[in-house]
């Protein structure tokens, strides 16, 4: 049975079902003929279209294409960062029965939405011919699955809790020590203020949610952030009003919001703005050729360090892809999640979007600058899922944060904020 939710979606995204986004992957626009063509492409949706991110998804398509000659890789990508737009009209493609034969998702909550819809096949059949569990986190195969079945190949980590920086930006306003804690970097935000800069950039509405779950993850501190997902939740008491009175104060210092997180993480690398707090994937954006990329420097155009008072704790998400009920090349299909699975292909997609892999087994010999750093903090760090990349809350609790964050980018009124997430936790149905 769908989610009811699923169905007042599947009503404001119909139309959308006439779009067709970001075509490619060996699809040059010629009509598909009948079934002889059906039967050889493999349409693979996601929302990687993006520099960093859509180098990494083609990096694992030439794999796939030259381990099956008789196959096309369909990229059926929806521009839109953290996927928010993708998720809407998979959600009515699902809705219809009319699937793609392979979905990115998140593991954690979001994953399982789709699990407990019935929309998934297991995919235990495949961990056990690749032997996946073997390479794979435990943690993170829990996390995928539901009463003993496993749902999706997970292809990274990503870490959400990381401040981006400009350090000529800094040492030009004075900030001598990079902020370490929420109130040192609101005294940093000021310095730049005063400097004539912009403190700290901000995309589009889900990148105000990003920030969010830092700034809660920097002020309850750790124990207190993974409570909030538990019976033993505390939305409503006086630590959650000093956390989102952080969240407003730190909020006051961001500049224009930019149309996604790009833009806004070209403003640091570019030096017009202090700050950024996005996950690593921004790292691929700054780091690789300016062919798919900004083509900067790491620690003289941009440097990092964890999320103000988040210090210790690695704040994760993966991306997995899955297999649909009723996808349309089912065989075409398991041949991607195989690549998607493969050493092989782990290592060439991460380096590229900025991510670290979901092996263990990984050629280390890859991962080298801010990638370094993440691979060992995600082995030694304390664990927080992420609120917005689908970890900790369904897409229905995540939809009712999005819309209170939107309205409290109006109204800057902290407790008819705190109601809001308060009420959405009590109806998420979790």
């Amino acid at each position: 049975m769908r989610r009811r939710w699923m169905a007042a979606v599947a009503v404001t995204v119909a139309g959308m079902l006439t779009l067709t986004a970001c075509g490619g992957g060996g699809n040059d626009g010629a009509a598909q003929s009948p079934q002889a063509d059906a039967a050889k492409k493999v349409e693979v949706f996601s929302w990687w279209t993006g520099p960093g991110e859509a180098d990494g998804l083609k990096a694992m398509k030439e794999i796939f294409e030259k381990q099956n000659p008789g196959l096309t890789f369909f990229d059926a990508a929806v521009a839109g960062g953290s996927g928010d737009k993708a998720r809407a009209l998979l959600t009515s493609k699902l809705q219809a029965d009319t699937p793609p034969d392979t979905f990115q998702g998140h593991a954690g909550a979001e994953l399982q939405g789709y699990i407990k819809a019935g929309d998934l096949e297991p995919v235990n059949f495949l961990y056990d011919e690749l032997k996946l569990k073997d390479v794979f986190p435990q943690q993170l195969v829990d996390q995928i699955s539901v009463g003993g079945q496993i749902y999706s190949v997970p292809v990274n980590i990503h870490r959400s809790n990381v401040m981006w920086f400009n350090p000529g930006v800094l040492k030009d306003a004075g900030v001598t020590e990079v902020p370490g804690t929420i109130e040192e970097f609101i005294a940093a935000l000021e310095k730049v203020k005063q400097a004539g800069k912009v403190p700290l950039s901000i995309g589009s509405e889900w990148t105000a949610v990003h920030l969010l779950e830092s700034v809660l993850l920097g002020s309850l501190g750790t124990e207190a952030y993974n409570q909030l997902w538990t019976a033993n939740s505390d939305w409503s008491g006086p630590a959650m009003t000093k956390a989102l009175n952080d969240y407003k104060t730190i909020l006051s210092y961001a500049g224009d919001p930019q149309d996604d997180w790009q833009p806004a993480a070209k403003q640091v690398a570019d030096g017009e703005a202090a700050f950024n707090i996005m996950g690593d994937w921004a790292y691929g954006y700054f780091h690789n050729p300016p062919d798919g990329g900004l083509g900067k420097t790491s620690k003289t155009d941009f440097d990092w360090a964890p999320s103000p008072g988040t210090g210790g704790t690695f704040m994760w998400l993966s991306d997995s892809f899955t297999l649909p009920k009723g996808a349309p090349n089912r065989d075409g299909a398991v041949a991607w999640l195989k690549v998607a699975a493969s050493k092989e292909g782990q290592d060439a997609f991460n380096p590229k979007k900025g991510s670290i892999p979901a092996r263990k087994d990984a050629d280390t010999s890859l991962y080298t600058d801010y990638l370094a750093d993440a691979l060992k903090d995600w082995g030694s760090n304390k664990l927080a899922g992420s609120i917005q990349h689908g970890v900790t809350v369904n897409d229905a609790w995540r939809t009712a944060i999005n819309e209170a964050v939107g309205l409290f980018q109006q109204s800057k009124d902290v407790a008819a904020l705190q109601t809001a997430l308060a009420d959405a936790a009590k109806n998420s149905g979790q």
